[in-house]
């Protein structure tokens, strides 16, 4: 059997010696036959002549340096195809997700389970970050039809057979736990303890995690689409109460119309199809996107010789 470790690496110099360090610490407790593969995601600081440093330190560890930010999921996405083990394990870089858990994923697997996800059971936020978080997946599980576990980690196993699949996904626009999720095949799940950020700060803030949510879920569903359709029905309905009542008033009492409800009408009614618009323009946005069919990233230096 043999292990990959994939790990997306943004703004993480201060970091990656401890995330390499203890990986290896682990995998060579458990004499397991390994990879660490690290994914520099265009950062902006010395990332990349870290990884490749450590890579002459640490002869199993892999690096590939994406060509500009394209964000963590493509990061993910490019590891897993670069991946050699009969079973991958995605993580983080910050090491909030601690590697000691590895083993943990690799017994659950064992017992049948294609896909090994963790829930976290302590989060080590403020309130507001756990606001927006609890918002995040609020708008993912109602708003599309692939349903995520409150409190999912990032740090995910899967088996080659997944790893096979997922790779077979063209989407350009993607979130790989929703992928994972769509894919189907038997998953199991461990509780993991959140630790605290090594070092440094998180890149997602509250436009971000939103902007995240909102691709999701149009990548992953129509409902949005669905969703319009309803409002506008509503609309409809609701008019043709309006023009009853208005005609009725018409006939039984002297009625006149304000034009300060008819402007509110106006209004409401222009905001409406305009939100409605803008919910067709984002889909048509993504299969504007999608119909290009550009490679999903590009790989500028790797630290093993090109293939």
């Amino acid at each position: 059997m043999k292990l990959s470790i994939v790990s997306p690496v943004y703004k993480a110099s201060g970091i990656i010696p401890e995330l390499v360090s203890r990986i290896s610490h682990v995998c060579e407790s458990e004499k397991y036959n390994y990879e660490i593969i690290l994914v520099d995601d265009g950062s902006p600081d010395n990332s990349w002549k870290i990884i490749e440093a450590l890579s002459l330190q640490y002869p199993k560890l892999r690096g590939f340096k994406l060509s500009k930010n394209y964000g963590q999921h493509y990061a993910i996405s490019a590891g897993i195809h670069k991946a050699q083990g009969d079973y991958v394990v995605i993580m983080d870089c910050d090491l909030q997700d601690d590697p000691a858990y590895i083993p943990q994923l690799i017994d659950k697997s064992l017992e049948g389970f294609n896909v090994v996800c963790t829930i976290k059971q302590v989060k080590k936020y403020g309130f507001l970050r756990r606001l927006t978080s609890d918002l995040y997946f609020f708008i993912i599980n109602r708003l599309s039809d692939i349903k995520l576990e409150k409190n999912l980690g990032t740090m995910t196993l899967i088996d080659r057979k997944v790893a096979d699949a997922f790779s077979e996904i063209k989407d350009y626009h993607r979130h790989s736990s929703m992928v994972f999720a769509w894919l189907g095949f038997n998953r199991g799940y461990i509780e993991t303890i959140q630790q605290p950020r090594f070092s440094g700060k998180s890149s997602y803030n509250f436009r971000k995690l939103l902007s995240h949510a909102i691709n999701g879920v149009i990548s992953q569903s129509d409902r949005l689409l669905k969703v319009s359709i309803t409002i506008g029905l509503m609309m409809f309905g609701l008019s043709i109460l309006g023009g009853l009542y208005i005609v009725v008033k018409s006939f039984t009492t002297e009625f006149e119309a304000g034009w300060p409800s008819l402007s509110v009408l106006i209004l409401f009614t222009s905001g409406i199809i305009l939100l409605m618009i803008g919910i067709l323009g984002l889909y048509l946005g993504k299969v504007f996107e999608q119909v290009k069919n550009r490679p999903l990233y590009i790989i500028s230096e790797q630290t093993d010789p090109l293939i």
